[in-house]
């Protein structure tokens, strides 16, 4: 064969080893050289001493707060993400271009902003809490107001993940589901559901691990109140704040292994829909 036609296909981007090489090298320089560091830096501490910094009463009750509260947010934004997904989708109406840049605003907006915009907004004067507390509804200052401070911040990760999806599906499907006399839900189960399931689960994962490590927008509506309505990143604040670098790292190698086998589930159970998914096709 002549050598031109030998010669491999020019491309835009460079060839396989360099790609792959620059890849590693931003990946461990990004993200894996600081995680390197956290763990290396609890490893000063003695078993006794970093079993001590990440059991201790108040640490544990910071625990089931911030995964408990990120749990509920996570699962909200799983159903009504979904519905106003749908409704981007699937409806006309005046002022849709409004409402879907509306969705991207908790993105755009500073956590801190968000997080004093709604403690003015559900504090016993604000403008909503001032009609929720005499009917005996706190929400500022509780646990209640970090979930739903999560929530606002984690709406968009399940919107902007299953509306591409639901845009894409085809309604024939749907049309074909109703012909042969399935009812809305079956149509829903049966149909819409496995299709956009990957979708959703990788949305919810994606929200719940913004709300596990959130801290600008909960820590003005929380009140950071001891055993009560404080979350783990404020007890890693306090403690670096201190100069006790080895604890607050060791409370946050507990956070993430936590985080990474929730989201190992998580994504076990996504690739496990998506298996069930091809054998259903």
């Amino acid at each position: 064969m002549p050598r031109a036609a030998r010669r491999r296909p020019r491309r835009v981007l460079p060839g396989f080893g360099l790609t792959l090489g620059y890849t590693l090298f931003y990946l461990s320089a990004i993200v894996l050289l600081p995680l390197v560091a956290l763990v290396t830096k609890s490893f000063t501490l003695s078993w006794e001493q970093f079993w001590l910094a990440v059991s201790a009463p108040r640490v544990l009750a910071s625990y089931r707060l911030t995964f408990g509260a990120s749990l509920i947010a996570a699962l909200v934004n799983l159903v009504f993400g979904l519905l106003i997904a749908w409704v981007l989708v699937r409806y006309a109406f005046p002022g849709k271009k409004i409402v879907d840049a509306l969705v991207d605003l908790p993105f755009a907006l500073p956590t801190a902003v968000a997080g004093i915009a709604l403690t003015a907004l559900l504090a016993g004067n604000g403008w909503v809490g001032q009609y929720l507390e005499p009917l005996g509804i706190v929400l500022a200052f509780r646990p209640a107001g970090i979930v739903v401070a999560l929530i606002f911040i984690g709406l968009p990760f399940v919107v902007r993940t299953v509306q591409p999806v639901l845009q894409d599906m085809e309604k024939e499907l749907e049309e074909a589901a109703a012909c042969l006399g399935a009812s809305r839900w079956q149509t829903f189960s049966k149909v819409i559901l496995p299709t956009i399931a990957p979708a959703l689960l990788t949305g919810f994962a994606m929200a719940f691990a913004r709300a596990v490590g959130e801290y600008g927008s909960v820590i003005f509506i929380a009140g950071n109140m001891p055993m009560v309505s404080e979350i783990t990143p404020l007890i890693i604040i306090g403690k670096l704040e201190q100069y006790d670098y080895a604890g607050a790292t060791a409370v946050a190698v507990v956070m993430l292994l936590i985080s990474f086998v929730l989201l190992l589930l998580i994504n076990a159970l996504q690739a496990w829909q998506r298996r069930r998914a091809g054998v259903l096709a």
